[in-house]
């Protein structure tokens, strides 16, 4: 006789914890932090159509935040006007957008986090790892690219389609018949389920107004961030389904190819980001939570560079370890270039984050 087989254990109740912070303009940003406590953090930088409450109900999102959470402490954003977060007057684009990265990392207060970029997201998540590495582990890039349409030396054509159907979401995006969104969710994630397209459909009528929508998409066709992804030098991993047609493959392997080091890999699926239900989301999420748990390797050092590397952890300069160690400061400059090359790092910063994480 066939012994029966146990029901599967019902998912635990997702943890959720929203809360605001204030941008220097004064505007309110809703942030949001889920997942496992005191796990590596992964910070999802915002992208376009959020809103971190919805999340908790939606098709399309609620299947990250359960399978990711079941390793890493997810925080997230809504964008200014966008979501739950208020608006302000100042213009949108990379400094903006590089302002809220910086206001949610600050507010959540761990040490360093994981960044996860998904498509326009991508930009300031790459601006904000290479000007600030000492506040980041990891830099994760989904569906992402380096310069929006603007700088691709695009046709007539494509110019012409792109503001023809930026017009198309200022004028209708807020209406209730879902056609408008149908058409965007159709390009974005063409094999969802009937569900998972309700959802987004949903998720964009409610994450701001076609006015906002609109000015939110000639902002992402405007940015580029090429000379800042050579300056990254945290460890990177970028992915992108193989099918995308919103953000092609090859935009995905020239981003990875401008950042020094970065791994790349290509996702079995059509669907702009990878779809609980499909062998790409479990192949997404196991890359994720291994790329941003992953333990940096331990070099060997000495007692004198040990003691050094954890007055490095602390960010004293070199006259302050030189006064605690008892050294000549061109003894501690001398000795931090050898540190420097164990760790395999470059300059002070680096330096700093890389000895914090080894716990020294």
């Amino acid at each position: 006789m066939t012994a029966a087989v146990p029901p599967p254990r019902p998912l635990p109740p997702l943890r959720h914890e929203l809360r605001f912070a204030r941008l220097a303009s004064g505007a309110r940003i809703a942030w949001a932090r889920s997942g496992r406590a005191h796990a590596p953090t992964l910070l999802r930088v915002a992208h376009w159509m959020t809103h971190v409450e919805m999340d908790l109900q939606s098709a399309l999102w609620q299947p990250w935040l359960q399978r990711l959470g079941r390793d890493l402490d997810l925080v997230r954003y809504d964008e200014r006007g966008c979501g739950l977060s208020g608006p302000d007057d100042t213009p949108l684009g990379l400094e903006a957008a590089v302002e809220e990265v910086a206001l949610v990392a600050a507010a959540c207060g761990s040490p360093r986090v994981a960044l996860l970029g998904i498509s326009g997201a991508a930009a300031p998540a790459i601006a904000y790892a290479a000007r600030h590495p000492e506040q980041v582990s990891h830099l994760v890039l989904v569906g992402g690219y380096t310069h929006g349409l603007l700088h691709r030396g695009a046709s007539a054509d494509q110019l012409a389609f792109h503001e023809t159907t930026t017009r198309l979401v200022e004028l209708g995006w807020g209406r209730a018949d879902p056609a408008v969104q149908q058409f965007f969710t159709t390009r974005f994630v063409p094999d969802a389920s009937l569900a998972e397209a309700a959802a987004l459909n949903e998720q964009q009528r409610l994450s701001c107004d076609g006015r906002r929508a609109a000015a939110i998409l000639r902002a992402r066709a405007a940015l580029d961030v090429r000379a800042l992804a050579p300056q990254v030098q945290v460890p990177t991993l970028v992915l992108h389904s193989a099918g995308d047609t919103v953000v092609p493959v090859e935009l995905g392997r020239e981003l990875a190819a401008a950042i020094p080091g970065a791994r790349f890999e290509t996702l079995p699926s059509r669907n702009h980001y990878p779809l609980a239900g499909e062998p790409a989301f479990e192949r997404f999420c196991a890359l994720v939570t291994g790329f941003v748990s992953a333990a940096p390797a331990r070099p060997t050092l000495t007692p004198r560079e040990q003691a050094l590397a954890a007055l490095v952890a602390e960010g004293l300069d070199n006259l302050q370890i030189a006064a605690r160690l008892g050294l000549a400061e061109k003894t501690v400059r001398n000795t931090l270039s050898l540190l420097y090359a164990k760790l395999g790092v470059e300059g002070r910063p680096q330096a700093v984050a890389r000895t914090r994480d080894l716990r020294y």
